[in-house]
């Protein structure tokens, strides 16, 4: 299912932003708010993961990545580190 949202053309108008730069400028906000996964932000946004990361640090915006996320983590990359 698709949402759509009316943005008044005047609004639009008022910021010298394409719809694409407002969709990206909701993604990045609803992610730092922690509203919105990396992942769905990203695809919100219409970014690779690699972009939307680059983005995010240009932004200085925390990934919400912390020491819990790193031990859970910590299986997977000896694993791989193996390899």
């Amino acid at each position: 299912m698709v949402y759509a949202i009316e943005i008044p053309a005047e609004v639009v108008h008022a910021t010298r932003m394409t719809l694409q730069e407002i969709k990206l400028e909701l993604a990045l906000m609803l992610f730092q708010q922690n509203k919105l996964s990396f992942g769905k932000a990203r695809e919100m946004a219409g970014l690779t993961v690699w972009d939307f990361q680059l983005l995010l640090g240009q932004r200085k915006i925390s990934i919400h990545y912390d020491i819990q996320d790193y031990l859970a983590d910590q299986p997977a990359i000896n694993a791989l580190a193996k390899q």
